[in-house]
């Protein structure tokens, strides 16, 4: 097999009164998109977040103190999602959440598979609003490929989607699917989210596919409110759509895009395209000035 059906949300952050409550709303999201013959799952960045309204006040009002709450659930949240990976059979990326390694508060996204949990991507490039209000910290540069029966897939989360060196990586590193969970909270800030993605589709003659957060949680200081759709895109080239958008939702409207994505195009583009964009791009040497950027498989 040589593709895939994706299931990419678009996702209210939503008020609990418990973890049990959270788990049942997470489980009536994957089954529906699991219904619906979704074989893998992206949820968006700082999904997670919607866990701190089963917190006290005190913790709710507290967007530090948040993180090592968050952090504290940390176990109960991946069996959650290894759980309903195993039990509808699918592969989940899970929403990202805030954890705590050492002295760094990252950005991470877990990936689960029908075999557990398969690994996870961390954020590199941080917003100002995560630095400097947050205290999120950038993330060792290690990035990692996925290795499903269908292909590989990288992540690149919100930001790092701006920037092509992470996904010109994944892609050198043999994956044709890069996913971008995100959460912003303007039209501004969606907008530069989605151009990045077709950027990265169109450099490395892949498909990208966008989740984003939707609606206001006014009772959140860190994700009060969401703008933003789902997406899927690749390369304006043979056999794909003429501006390189396969499909997308109405904004803010809560719910799954569901997508079949076939490698075999990418690969036809990547070898006999109108442009080889890819093969010229890996011409270049792209990287960080003060850090190296490694790369780790994982088998799903």
């Amino acid at each position: 097999m040589h593709q895939v059906t994706i299931a990419s949300a678009q996702y209210p952050i939503t008020e609990h009164r418990d973890f049990t409550s959270w788990q049942q709303h997470t489980e009536k999201w994957v089954a529906d998109a699991a219904i619906r013959g979704a074989e893998l799952l992206l949820f968006p960045e700082y999904g997670a977040m919607e866990l701190v309204s089963i917190f006290e006040d005190d913790v709710r009002n507290d967007i530090r103190r948040q993180i090592h709450d968050l952090n504290g659930l940390r176990a109960d949240f991946c069996a959650t999602f290894e759980a309903l990976a195993r039990k509808y059979r699918v592969i989940i990326v899970a929403p990202s959440i805030p954890v705590i390694e050492g002295d760094k508060k990252l950005n991470r996204a877990f990936v689960f598979s029908t075999n557990g949990l398969a690994g996870y991507q961390d954020k590199f490039f941080m917003t100002r609003f995560e630095n400097e209000q947050w205290g999120i910290d950038s993330a060792p540069k290690q990035l990692t490929v996925f290795e499903a029966s269908w292909g590989k897939f990288g992540i690149q989360i919100c930001y790092d989607v701006e920037f092509p060196i992470g996904a010109q990586k994944l892609c050198e590193a043999g994956a044709s699917l890069i996913l971008a969970p995100s959460c912003t909270e303007t039209i501004r800030g969606a907008t530069r989210v989605h151009v990045g993605a077709r950027a990265r589709a169109l450099e490395n003659q892949a498909f990208t596919v966008v989740s984003q957060t939707v609606g206001e949680a006014l009772w959140s200081p860190a994700v009060d409110l969401n703008y933003g759709f789902a997406a899927c895109y690749t390369t304006p080239d043979k056999n794909m759509p003429e501006e390189g958008i396969i499909a997308d939702r109405t904004p803010q409207e809560e719910g799954w895009l569901i997508q079949t994505v076939d490698f075999s195009l990418t690969d036809e583009v990547r070898r006999d395209g109108h442009v080889f964009n890819f093969r010229d791009q890996a011409r270049m040497s792209i990287g960080l000035v003060e850090e190296t950027v490694s790369v780790v498989f994982r088998s799903l």
